[in-house]
């Protein structure tokens, strides 16, 4: 469409400009989700309010993580150009954003940054930002499953578990649909909530989530079970996974005896608490091997193991594979998917 794109004389309405950094596996869902709502938001209005366009690393097609390839516009390189200058630069991760380290992408970003581009990303896009140390004094957010490896790769940060995060020039938002309600306060706050809520209703979004909803769903959602106390001992479990609680102090807390906390675990999970609480602090052993470079002995202790040995005995034995394995398999060229893009 003729009025996504960006042109030397975009701006003369007063159109906010953005260009969408697509890189390799980048989360296609967290990407539509931010532009569409820019889309519907000139057709309402009736006039061109926001302008766009994609590019990525190099100006070559970017394949998404499930594959579908998409077309830019240009090259990052060119967004400096006379007349091509955006007022935003939203950059879109997804899988395997540790192997974007390098990219040279990132030092363009620095350049756009001086000459005053507000910056920002969607998903695992946090990770080439804070790369950039575009974050630095800033509030940032990042998808929930990357949350923990993203503060331990990052611990000066400001980092929060909320929807999105926007505070003066950096955006940044845990992805999914959560771009869409991230692009929707954008609009609310540069053209009238009225305009907004008109935008979500296109989308049969039924509210608007400000950036303190929560990114995960309820545990009562999850686990789909209504129990108070049950739900509020793996409240409890989850928040204390590096420095585990006894299984005592977790039936203490929640007004329980040791049998009532045990037959609850049963009845309603299948396991006992003492399992349930292991799987918990496994799955986050597994995000930080797959997602950081941390050690094993430090990702070990990070998940209230005492040391490396038991660490790898009982991931064994969950995963079937010791967490050297897990490391390796991640770090090799993901052979189907490079099979797809061919």
């Amino acid at each position: 469409m003729a009025e996504s794109r960006l042109n030397g004389n975009a701006d003369q309405d007063g159109e906010q400009r953005f260009s969408f950094l697509l890189m390799p596996d980048f989360a296609m869902l967290a990407f539509s989700s931010a532009v569409e709502p820019l889309r519907v938001a000139n057709r309402i209005a009736g006039r061109p309010l926001y302008a766009w366009q994609i590019v990525t690393p190099d100006g070559q097609p970017a394949a998404s993580s499930g594959g579908t390839r998409v077309l830019p516009d240009c090259a990052i390189e060119a967004c400096g150009q006379p007349g091509n200058l955006p007022d935003y630069l939203i950059v879109v991760a997804g899988m395997d954003v540790q192997r974007l380290k390098d990219s040279p992408a990132i030092s363009t970003m620095r350049r756009l940054e001086r000459s005053g581009v507000r910056i920002g990303a969607l998903s695992t896009g946090s990770y080439l930002l804070a790369w950039a140390g575009l974050l630095k004094g800033y509030r940032c957010t990042v998808h929930w499953e990357n949350l923990d490896a993203f503060r331990e790769d990052f611990p000066e940060l400001d980092v929060t578990g909320e929807l999105f995060e926007v505070d003066g020039a950096r955006l940044t938002c845990s992805g999914g649909i959560a771009s869409l309600d991230m692009m929707l306060s954008l609009i609310a706050a540069d053209h009238g909530r009225d305009l907004a809520t008109q935008v979500a209703e296109q989308f049969i979004h039924e509210r608007i989530r400000e950036t303190h909803d929560h990114q995960r769903m309820s545990l009562q959602g999850r686990l789909g079970i209504s129990h108070p106390k049950l739900l509020q001992v793996i409240a409890l479990m989850e928040d204390n996974l590096e420095e585990p609680l006894p299984r005592a102090e977790l039936a203490r807390r929640a007004g329980l005896s040791n049998r009532q906390l045990e037959r609850l675990f049963r009845k309603y999970l299948g396991r006992t608490p003492t399992r349930y609480y292991l799987e918990l602090r496994l799955l986050r052993a597994r995000g930080l091997l797959t997602q950081t470079a941390m050690s094993i002995l430090n990702v070990a202790l990070a998940c209230g193991f005492v040391s490396a040995s038991h660490f790898s005995k009982c991931y064994r034995e969950f995963f079937n594979k010791m967490p050297r394995e897990e490391r390796q398999a991640q770090e090799r060229p993901r052979e189907s998917g490079e099979r797809h893009k061919a």
